[in-house]
């Protein structure tokens, strides 16, 4: 419609754009740098369509603007849902940004997390067990998520392990391994970060790949053999059953195996021996750099990045963006 000075746009990545005005898309594109969030551009027209929304929408709460745009853009998830806490964390950018004006919060949910309690210590036997590993006898990997047994397992990595419990968020696992009726070890296990530097090169998958399959990874974030566990070559024995069974407990639980693993080493307190003996592979090293740095100083002390590949085929499935 020429009369009106509105035409349709074309959106470089192919999503859902309304109708535009051309003299005011050239204003924003003469004064605007290009931003990002979360590896996604947001162009000029993209924000034009978010700006666009929020005024047809004045009553709109910020989660109704939400959904409206996840729908519009067909955001979601792997398992289908819509990302309504990623897109909520874009407006919220933009407006601090100064790029948009949101409505006002309506409602402040409750966070049962801001103010968790500490894992309560827990009585245990500690009696010593020193013996070599093939008289340990069987040893049994509990999954204890959702179970009566899972404050056994936070109070124990709250009480032994040098980092203390932290509340994993999204997809994790916990297990316990038992030994003689009495736990031995604890590891968790949680979605692998977005970015990182060592890997991605290891993986060698495109942005967009890493994007779409960064789910397929697992990140161990604590293991800890129990302090008055002296067994040699224990570690590293739990971490090969570990690698052999994890892939199907995950996709039991979560709808999709995994195809590799990862973890941090403090190089100032451990050497990963256990890691390197149970065949996992040194990646090189963190930039020191934290998710929220602002700058290229490093701000936390650099970790070795040891990765373990679960599938000979994992460079093909974790590159695959189709």
């Amino acid at each position: 419609m020429e009369a009106g000075g509105w035409t349709e746009l074309e959106n470089p990545q192919g999503l859902l754009t309304p109708l535009r005005s051309k003299e005011n898309l050239c204003i924003l594109t003469n004064r605007m740098a290009e931003l990002k969030y979360r590896g996604r551009v947001i162009s000029d027209v993209h924000l034009l369509y978010i700006r666009e929304m929020i005024a047809a929408h004045p009553e709109a709460s910020r989660r109704t603007l939400s959904k409206k745009l996840c729908e519009a853009w067909q955001w979601r998830q792997a398992n289908g849902t819509l990302s309504d806490m990623v897109c909520r964390g874009l407006l919220v950018t933009l407006e601090r940004a100064g790029e948009i004006t949101l409505p006002p919060v309506k409602y402040v949910r409750h966070n049962p997390l801001a103010r968790r309690a500490r894992p309560t210590p827990l009585l245990i036997d500690t009696t010593p067990i020193e013996v070599e590993l093939g008289e340990l006898g069987p040893l049994e990997f509990q999954l204890v998520r959702r179970t009566g047994d899972e404050p056994l397992f936070n109070s124990l990595l709250e009480q032994h392990h040098y980092l203390g419990y932290e509340q994993p968020v999204g997809e994790h696992l916990k297990y316990l391994v038992w030994g003689q009726s009495r736990p031995l070890a604890c590891l968790a296990w949680s979605s692998a970060p977005r970015h990182l530097g060592a890997r991605d090169r290891y993986i060698g998958w495109s942005a967009e790949a890493r994007r779409r399959n960064v789910r397929f990874l697992a990140y161990n974030t604590r293991f800890l053999i129990l302090p008055w566990v002296k067994v040699k070559h224990l570690a590293s024995h739990i971490l090969g059953r570990m690698a052999g069974r994890i892939s199907q407990d995950w996709e039991n639980f979560y709808g999709h195996p995994l195809y590799f693993l990862e973890t941090f080493v403090d190089p100032e307190r451990f050497r990963g021996t256990s890691y390197l003996a149970a065949n996992w592979i040194g990646l090189g090293e963190t930039t020191g750099r934290g998710k929220a740095s602002n700058s290229y100083v490093p701000n936390r002390s650099i970790k070795h990045v040891l990765g373990y590949p679960l599938n000979h085929r994992f460079r093909e499935r974790l590159g695959e963006i189709g």
